[in-house]
């Protein structure tokens, strides 16, 4: 007797034939609507409120050195909306995303479920009330601000809405580093590690007009924001900020371009377009650091990797050319529950790190689907093997994870990463055998359900 292909099997055929997009799965396709917007969400100059990412820094802020923004895309395939935003700071904290996503729900009537709000892990902006701390008075109420302001750059996209098209493309950018390294007394921790795990993937969504105008960029890749260090007390969007500076910069026609066969011959001029908004989400980076990190105020190499990204990201978008202007968007959420450990109290790094039982973590999954192409969401800074793990069970070739979004459930290592005990490992709360499986396992049955 014959056997059937199993759906993954048929799926990947499909997929190698240029199928398997939503409408396999008996998804209904509308024309697809895109808007995007850019809110400013700088504090005061004189505001002076702590940073994050760094518990040894503890002085509040001394001057800014460039702005940071909340940035939103609107989707609609004429039944169903979607949102996807992320802002140039730390994370979203639990609080923050249940406030702000019911918000976004009641009063612009999009469902929670088809909602991806993102953190970019920025270490060099101020620090938000849930994200780790309760927060002062003065981080509560810049948190209530910071919520107006992420309402306000969805409620804009929304009213932006048009109608479009959308393509998928990846690149190569060699930026980021595995973190994770053996140090000659067998001990792990912090550093670098050429050899480890490491995605270079540049991930990039296009959405334009049907004139061919760009609208928006929602870029991927896997790397924290701290080119910056602990002694920096700048507000910065550090490397994604200066990213996404750049793709912005190049389509307003505010970056020289070449003809002479130079390094930028891809970047070729553009029409200038006003108001182009290039959102950066972070993929699986809790083991990827950059490949360069200032411990002092010299912010050039934040500038120099945000161009290598930019101009990866911009050649990636410049030759995506099979764009549609029909599709299905669809969104699911769920929450895996996995058992909880944390370090007993001692110095750090040592030889022998002791743990105990802790509260269970809650894990938030989110999934978009726009056709083929998921967008999945993780609450949590996902190591990269749960990430590769996730590319190679998927259904869908278009695969990408946004990290730190819609909640915070700290740092989420795959299951080897417990052998090498190193700062993720006596960082998260989790213990290990739950998390990858349920991430992975989770995000591909909520795909098959589309």
């Amino acid at each position: 007797m014959q056997h059937l292909p199993s759906l993954r099997a048929l799926c990947s055929v499909l997929i190698l034939a240029g199928a398997c997009a939503a409408t396999s799965f008996g998804a209904p396709q509308g024309t697809l609507s895109v808007g995007a917007a850019r809110v400013d969400i700088t504090p005061p100059a004189d505001a002076a409120l702590p940073m994050s990412g760094y518990s040894s820094r503890t002085q509040g802020f001394q001057k800014i050195h460039d702005h940071i923004y909340a940035r939103a895309i609107v989707l609609s395939d004429g039944t169903n909306d979607a949102a996807i935003l992320s802002w140039e700071l730390i994370g979203m904290p639990d609080g923050v995303w249940q406030e702000l996503s019911q918000r976004i729900s009641k009063q612009l009537g999009i469902s929670t479920d088809h909602l991806i709000l993102a953190g970019e892990h920025v270490h060099s902006a101020p620090t938000v009330a849930g994200a780790y701390t309760k927060g002062t008075p003065e981080t509560i109420a810049y948190t209530a601000k910071l919520e107006d302001a992420a309402f306000e750059a969805v409620k804009q996209a929304k009213a932006n809405l048009q109608p479009a098209r959308f393509g998928f493309g990846t690149g190569k950018a060699y930026v980021n580093m595995n973190r994770r390294e053996q140090f000659p007394d067998g001990g792990w921790n912090l550093g670098y590690n050429p050899e480890g795990p490491s995605d270079k993937t540049v991930s990039v969504l296009k959405f334009e007009t049907l004139a061919g105008k760009p609208i928006a960029l929602l870029i991927n890749y896997a790397v924290h924001g701290v080119v910056m260090g602990p002694d920096n007390l700048e507000v910065s969007g550090d490397l994604p900020g200066a990213t996404s500076r750049f793709v912005e910069d190049y389509y307003q026609g505010e970056i020289p371009t070449r003809s002479d066969g130079g390094w930028d011959l891809q970047l070729q001029p553009q029409e200038k377009t006003a108001g182009v908004v290039a959102l950066w989400t972070s993929s699986a980076a809790g083991d990827q650091n950059p490949i360069v990190m200032d411990r002092g105020e010299d912010f050039t190499m934040v500038d120099a990797l945000g161009r290598i990204l930019g101009e990866e990201t911009v050649r990636v978008a410049n030759n995506i050319k099979n764009l549609s202007t029909q599709a299905s968007v669809w969104g699911s959420q769920k929450v895996i529950h996995c058992p909880g450990r944390k370090l007993e109290p001692g110095p750090h790094p040592r030889g022998v790190f002791k743990f105990e039982d802790a509260a269970p973590v809650n894990i938030r999954l989110s999934l978009l689907m726009l056709n083929d192409t998921a967008v999945t969401g993780v609450s949590g800074e996902v190591l990269t093997p749960i990430y590769l793990h996730l590319k190679q069970e998927s259904p869908f070739r278009h695969t990408i994870m946004v990290t730190h979004a819609n909640g915070l459930s700290g740092y989420i290592p795959n299951d080897a990463a417990y052998n090498q005990v190193s700062y993720e490992i006596t960082a998260t709360h989790l213990k290990p055998g739950c998390a990858e499986d349920g991430i992975v396992n989770g995000l591909v049955e909520m795909m098959k359900h589309h």
